[in-house]
């Protein structure tokens, strides 16, 4: 079972996590989400446990724990459904970034010409 951990301190690192819900039974995969451009950690990420007992029991004893100092939120992971992804360019008319409305522009906002 997939397990999304929430409100996670920024101190905390994948080791941490695997501990505390290696209490509960058998971690197969721990996953922090990191910022891509600082590394830093966005203060949540995934836990992947075999048995669906054991991770349903983590869920229970773990979720509203303090981890230092701050109330985590687990629980079941459920996949997004594919309607609700962000699409990453969600323009009207051609090339750029952001709402263009005159194409070929970079650097998103809402320009309304054709240049860079």
């Amino acid at each position: 079972m997939n397990i999304f951990v929430g409100s996670l301190p920024f101190s905390i690192d994948e080791a941490d996590l695997r501990d505390s819900f290696g209490v509960y039974g058998t971690v197969a995969s721990v996953k922090i989400i990191t910022d891509k451009f600082t590394g830093r950690s966005k203060g949540f990420g995934f836990v992947e446990m075999s048995n669906d007992e054991e991770a349903l029991k983590a869920i229970q004893e773990l979720n509203g724990a303090t981890v230092d100092g701050r109330t985590i939120v687990v629980n079941k992971s459920e996949p997004k459904p594919e309607g609700e992804r962000k699409s990453f360019n969600n323009n009207r008319s051609g090339g750029g970034y952001g709402n263009n409305r005159g194409g070929g522009n970079y650097g998103g906002g809402n320009n309304r010409g054709g240049r860079y």
